[in-house]
């Protein structure tokens, strides 16, 4: 007995016109796929020798579809407003114990920022793990939101401590995230980073390997309480900071690298106030220029940040005053050495110039931190930074 002939697909033709024909079915082709790169159907049309003139001007349509097979379901589209939402809860704990969400995203995953590439998420999971051993890095996410189709971007900022070396350097990078979604799976598929210092951001970029390495130069900062900030950007020249309120006690100063004033200040945290209290050293010791001639200078000693202003003693000298700081915006350029009269304002012109360039709007007037006491730290380890308060500042 011979066995039944097994089903074959049906074969459904329609033609725009009418004619005898022996042309051969061409067989349909499936592109070979990529992540995060939909499905799609090539076509080739195959040459036949023995067609007439007349079989020439046929136009075929053709539909192949298997007997009794029902349409595939629809896939429901991806819902990028949920996933924006998880990013929000996830990206938080990148570098915690709890870490992110492995099965958010598909197996084969393209990581890529200007030094590092990863193809899998096991490689992925592998490279945090390794940023959180060496640098003990801590990650702050602004904002995310949707950019594309299958497409959300995030801006963050990322502050590493490089443990191994002695002075345990920070290194801070900020930029954006690109974040791929694959519309088969709804999980992501790519992620590449844009760091905001460097122009050239495709993997390898020497200049983004020499941006880290300027990083671990030796600046020495004091273990003493400090103005809170969070960096929100950091360019090659400069950083964006955001300040909380602190409270200054301050007297009229002589020029920004001056220190005219600064015994008259640091009397008031050592016990010349009305309760004779003793209050502890911060740091940095600040210098203002509230105009940009600098006709009027200030020199201030920040107080600690549990202080308020109703729980200060008062000042017994005349001309020291307490002043409250509402904190906001400011641009910071960091630098060592001795911080000279001429070498402060090129700083400043510098930082000036950097920000109208950027299209950011710098107030009037500046200030120059210095964190160390020169007479007992090297030159070339001296923390100092100019200052300079934004208005209208926002974080793209």
């Amino acid at each position: 007995m011979r066995s039944p002939a097994a089903p074959q697909p049906e074969m459904a033709i329609s033609h725009l016109s009418a004619g005898p024909t022996h042309l051969p079915l061409p067989p349909l082709s499936l592109s070979s796929r990529r992540p995060c790169t939909p499905r799609t159907i090539r076509t080739r049309t195959l040459p036949d020798t023995n067609l007439n003139p007349a079989d020439k001007k046929l136009k075929w349509v053709l539909r192949v579809s298997p007997v009794g097979q029902a349409p595939s379901p629809a896939k429901p589209p991806v819902d990028v407003d949920r996933l924006v939402e998880f990013l929000y809860d996830d990206l938080p704990h990148l570098f915690d114990d709890q870490g992110i969400d492995r099965t958010a995203y598909d197996e084969r995953v393209k990581f890529r920022d200007p030094i590092t590439k990863h193809d899998t998420i096991a490689w992925y999971l592998f490279n945090i793990a390794f940023l959180k051993i060496i640098f003990s890095p801590q990650f702050y996410l602004h904002w995310a939101k949707q950019t594309g189709p299958y497409e959300i971007t995030t801006r963050w900022t990322m502050v590493m401590k490089f443990m191994p070396l002695p002075w345990k350097p920070e290194l801070i990078f900020t930029g954006t995230s690109v974040m791929g979604i694959n519309p088969d799976t709804g999980k992501f598929c790519s992620h590449v980073d844009y760091w905001d210092s460097i122009q050239k951001n495709d993997y390898f970029s020497s200049e983004g390997l020499w941006d880290v390495f300027k990083q671990l130069r030796i600046y020495k900062t004091p273990d003493l309480e400090t103005p809170k900030y969070q960096i929100l950007k950091r360019t090659a020249n400069y950083e964006v900071r955001k300040y909380e309120p602190f409270i200054v006690v301050e007297t009229d100063g002589e020029k920004l690298s001056g220190s005219k004033g600064f015994n008259d200040v640091a009397g008031y945290i050592f016990g010349k106030n009305s309760s004779q209290e003793k209050i502890p050293m911060t740091t940095p010791v600040f210098t203002q220029a509230f105009d940009n001639k600098r006709s009027k200078v200030s020199i201030q000693i920040v107080l600690p940040l549990d202080k308020n202003m109703s729980n200060l003693p008062d000042p017994n000298l005349e001309g020291i005053s307490l002043r409250k700081v509402e904190g906001g915006i400011a641009a910071a350029l960091k630098f060592s050495g001795k911080p000279v009269e001429d070498v402060v304002l090129k700083k400043e012109r510098k930082l000036r110039s950097s920000l109208e360039r950027d299209g950011l709007k710098p107030k009037i007037g500046c200030l120059l931190a210095r964190y160390n006491d020169p007479g007992r730290t090297w030159s070339l380890m001296l923390r100092n930074e100019v200052l300079i308060w934004l208005e209208d500042f926002k974080l793209d």
